[in-house]
C-alpha cells in the first residue's frame, strides 16, 4: 500500500463512528489523481495553508481596528488559535484531525479589512450583499490561483461556508470548529480588551470566572474539557460551563464589542471602504490584474468587491492613501534655500 492508503487505513481502525473518514470524501468538483502520500483531507489543508489569503490574514483585525502593538489578535493568530482548540478536541474524541485543521485554517479566508465593520460596509453597498462566510468559500473556489480556485474537497468547503452561522456543517469536524471560533475568539478577545485598556480581569462577573477560571489558559482548558467529555455525537457545550459561557459571550458584547474604544475608528473604516468601491467602480481599469477575470464574467461590481474585501487593513490604508491624500513636495537638495 502507498504511504495515504496506509494513512486511510489507520483511519478506519483508530476514529470513532462520527469521523468524516478522508477514504470516503465526495470529492472535488474537478476530480484529481491522488497523492501517493497525503489523504484529500491532507492536501486540502496544504493548499489553503500556502494560499496568497491565507497569508493575507496577519495584517487584518479581529475586533480593534489597525491596532498599534505587536500582540493584539489578528485573523492569522485567530485563526490558528481555532486551529489549535478544534484539533486537541478532534485528537481528544477520535475524529478526523485533519480535516478539523483544513477547515479551521480556511474558515476566515473571505473576511474584509477592519473585521465586522468592512463586512457591514460590503454587505450594504454590495448589490449581491456580502457575508465573510461565504467570501471564504468563494475565495477557495474561484479567487485563489488567478482564478482556478483550491478545489477542495466537499467536506472541507462545507465546513468553511457553514462556520458561523445558519445551517450547521454535515461532518462532525464541520460543526467542531464553529464551536472552536467562538470558545478561540471570545477567550483572546478578552486579552485584547484589557491590553486596550477597555476590560480589567475583575470586571468579569465573579461566578463566570469561578466556573471557567481566572486565566486565559483556564478558560480554554475548561471549555475544551467540557466539550470532550460530551463526547463526538453532540459537540457542545453542557451544564454550568455551557452557561457560563453565555453569560460571558453577552458580556464581552455589553462591554467591549460594542464599546466605544473598539468602535472609535469604525467610522473612518467605513468611509474608506465606500470611497474605494466607488473609486473602483468608475475605474475598473485600476483593478489588479487579477481580478480582470473575475470581471469579464461576473460584471465590474463582483470584481470590486472581491478586489476590497481581499484587501489587508495596511494595504487598504495605503491605497486610500495613495488615491487622495496629497503628498506632500519636498524640493530637490539645495533647492529653496534662502
Amino acid at each position: 500500500m502507498s504511504v495515504r492508503e496506509q494513512t486511510e487505513q489507520l483511519e478506519r481502525t483508530i476514529l470513532c463512528e462520527q469521523a468524516a473518514l478522508s477514504a470516503a470524501s465526495k470529492g472535488r468538483v474537478r476530480p484529481e489523481p491522488s497523492c501517493p502520500i497525503r489523504t484529500c483531507f491532507q492536501r486540502d489543508r496544504d493548499r489553503i495553508l500556502h494560499c496568497k489569503a491565507f497569508r493575507r490574514l496577519k495584517h487584518k483585525t479581529q475586533v480593534f481596528l489597525a491596532p498599534q502593538g505587536d500582540h493584539y489578535t489578528t485573523r492569522l493568530t485567530h485563526t490558528l488559535e481555532v486551529s489549535q482548540i478544534a484539533r486537541t478536541i478532534a485528537r481528544a474524541l477520535r475524529l478526523n484531525e485533519d480535516l478539523t485543521e483544513a477547515v479551521a485554517l480556511g474558515h476566515d479566508l473571505g473576511h474584509t479589512p477592519f473585521g465586522h465593520s468592512g463586512e457591514a460596509v460590503l454587505r450594504k453597498i454590495c448589490p449581491h450583499g456580502f457575508n465573510h462566510y461565504e467570501q471564504s468559500l468563494r475565495v477557495v473556489d474561484v479567487i485563489e490561483r488567478d482564478g482556478q480556485g483550491l478545489n477542495l474537497t466537499a467536506e472541507v468547503r462545507d465546513g468553511i461556508v457553514r462556520h458561523t452561522t445558519g445551517p450547521f456543517a454535515k461532518t462532525a469536524e464541520g460543526r467542531l470548529v464553529r464551536l472552536a471560533d467562538v470558545l478561540a475568539y471570545v477567550c483572546h478577545d478578552i486579552e485584547d480588551a484589557k491590553r486596550a485598556g477597555a476590560l480589567r480581569e475583575k470586571q468579569i462577573p465573579a461566578g463566570i470566572r469561578a466556573v471557567l477560571g481566572e486565566r486565559k489558559s483556564e478558560r480554554i482548558t475548561t471549555l475544551v474539557t467540557n466539550v470532550v467529555e460530551n463526547g463526538p455525537a453532540e459537540i457542545a457545550l453542557s451544564g454550568e460551563v455551557r452557561d457560563a459561557f453565555e453569560r460571558l459571550h453577552q458580556f464581552m458584547f455589553d462591554t467591549v464589542y460594542l464599546a466605544p474604544v473598539s468602535k472609535d475608528q469604525e467610522a473612518k473604516a467605513k468611509t474608506m471602504i465606500e470611497t474605494l468601491y466607488d473609486y473602483f467602480l468608475r475605474h475598473p481599469d485600476k483593478l489588479s490584474d487579477e481580478y480582470a477575470g473575475i470581471r469579464e464574467r461576473e460584471g465590474v461590481e463582483r470584481a470590486v468587491c472581491d478586489y476590497i474585501s481581499g484587501m489587508t487593513d495596511t494595504y487598504a490604508i495605503y491605497v486610500f492613501e495613495d488615491l487622495f491624500v496629497p503628498r506632500l513636495y519636498v524640493p530637490p537638495k539645495g533647492v529653496g534655500k534662502l
